[in-house]
């Protein structure tokens, strides 16, 4: 594979025009009653974030939704480990665009301790049946797994670390994924001897460069689904009707939102 970095001009209008399938995607999904769940797991700053902002940013959110859950609490942590995913499977005519997933339990969970092993084990043989029952059941199920290198890895988190306005996507839990870098390696690939299964395999994005992440993502997505352009329904504007002598009251100075903008043409 080149390792040529994607130009932004080029990346740029295909990124749109994929885009523009995704809406139509979408309508069919709507239209259809069909049901899409993709899930997006991979290393710490290997790209999944960026890639769900461009795959929803034409998106309904009525229709496409981005799950990303917190920690669970602790009667989460009691109830069956698959239970609080299934509250936001799709109904019909909804995508939802899991930012990690039941995979914790793989991953982070494991690497940290945060399950015993009979509750990581308990999972490796539960996932695959949970994900069959999905599919069965008529779930459409796309699962990718984004890799990036450790040396690219630190790049990015420096250059949060530097970047005011990502350092919130910065957490210790983070970098503690530098030192424990093989064992998230030996994690995932035992993970993937499990659930890489017929009905819902595995999809890896080589996420080097990020512009050719998404778009190869993005396509590889469409290419899996077998969607088909939606005729919209006919909308006419209407004509606007005669005033029937509405009044507007005077406006409330003090309830008005200051026009902060006028300092900007200032000096112009």
């Amino acid at each position: 594979m080149s390792k040529e970095r994607l130009p932004r001009k080029p990346y740029e209008k295909e990124l749109f025009r994929l885009q523009g399938e995704l809406v139509k995607l979408q309508e069919w999904v709507r239209a259809e009653g069909r049901r899409v769940v993709v899930i997006f797991e991979g290393r710490d700053a290997a790209g999944k974030g960026g890639t769900i902002k461009r795959v929803a940013e034409y998106l309904n959110p009525r229709v496409t939704r981005t799950v990303a859950l917190p920690a669970p609490t602790e009667r989460e942590r009691s109830q069956w480990y698959f239970q609080r995913y299934v509250d936001h499977l799709p109904a019909a005519g909804e995508i939802v665009l899991f930012d990690r997933s039941w995979y914790n339990r793989a991953g982070v969970e494991r690497v940290m301790g945060f399950c015993t092993q009979e509750e990581y084990t308990r999972f490796l043989h539960q996932c695959p049946i949970f994900e069959r029952l999905l599919v069965e059941d008529g779930i459409m199920l796309r699962k990718y797994w984004f890799s990036v290198t450790d040396e690219e890895q630190e790049r990015r988190f420096r250059s949060r670390l530097e970047d005011p306005m990502r350092r919130w996507k910065l957490s210790p839990m983070d970098l503690e994924s530098i030192v424990r870098w093989e064992d998230y390696s030996r994690a995932k690939d035992e993970m993937l001897v499990h659930t890489d299964i017929p009905e819902a395999p595995w999809y890896d994005v080589e996420s080097e460069d990020k512009r050719r992440a998404r778009i190869n993502m993005i396509s590889h997505l469409l290419s899996t689904i077998p969607y088909e352009k939606v005729r919209p329904a006919k909308l006419e504007i209407p004509e606007r009707p005669a005033s029937t002598g509405y009044r507007r009251p005077p406006r409330r100075l003090e309830i008005d939102v200051p026009d902060a903008a006028a300092a900007l043409f200032m000096g112009k």
